[in-house]
């Protein structure tokens, strides 16, 4: 294999590229002057290195805790669970969580074999018996699995003295009622409230 084939097959491994696409990549990156590429080689080491996940909540960070966890600013009482890192950015970027979070490093699939033993739950139940926590926010994918997930993290909470909930599902802002599924609809009526 030449080495055009060895990147084009690593890059084509990656979500959302195929092997058009990777080839496409691959032939870029060789018009480039050779010291971008290095650049880039050098960033993909330094990744693989030093990005870790928090010893707390799982979240991806350099140091021993992320600085989520390490900001004093946060809600201490209030925790989001999420199935991946790459969630956390996604509500942050909304603005309005000031909590904190959990990363279960993805969902239950007994079909791929994950089972909860997979998964960052038992570290959630031990830091909710061990903190202050007054509720824990689901907010797994609204996914078969991740409803299951949030089920199965649900049972093992309800022993503790907090609230458990679910983030809310339905319509997106500026969705067009008759583009909506039916699933997407009754889960909008379901989670309506008052004005």
């Amino acid at each position: 294999m030449s080495a055009i084939d060895d990147l084009a097959s690593e890059l084509a491994k990656l979500p959302g590229i195929g092997r058009k696409t990777a080839l496409r990549l691959t032939y870029h990156l060789l018009k480039q002057p050779s010291e971008q590429s290095r650049k880039l080689a050098e960033a993909l080491v330094a990744l693989a290195e030093r990005v870790h996940p928090c010893e707390r909540c799982f979240n991806l960070t350099e140091g021993e805790l992320c600085a989520i966890c390490t900001d004093p600013r946060r809600d201490q009482t209030l925790i989001c669970v999420v199935e991946e890192a790459s969630d956390i950015s996604a509500i942050e970027r909304a603005g309005e969580f000031r909590g904190l979070y959990h990363v279960l490093g993805g969902r239950l699939s007994p079909l791929d074999g994950v089972g909860p033993e997979n998964l960052h739950i038992e570290e959630l139940v031990h830091r909710v018996a061990t903190s202050q926590m007054r509720e824990v926010i689901l907010a797994t994918n609204p996914s078969l699995e991740g409803e299951a997930t949030a089920l199965y993290v649900q049972r093992q909470l309800a022993s503790r003295p907090i609230t458990v909930s679910r983030i809310a599902r339905g319509l997106p802002v500026g969705g067009d009622l008759e583009y909506a599924d039916g699933v997407t609809i009754a889960q909008a009526l379901a989670a309506r409230r008052s004005m």
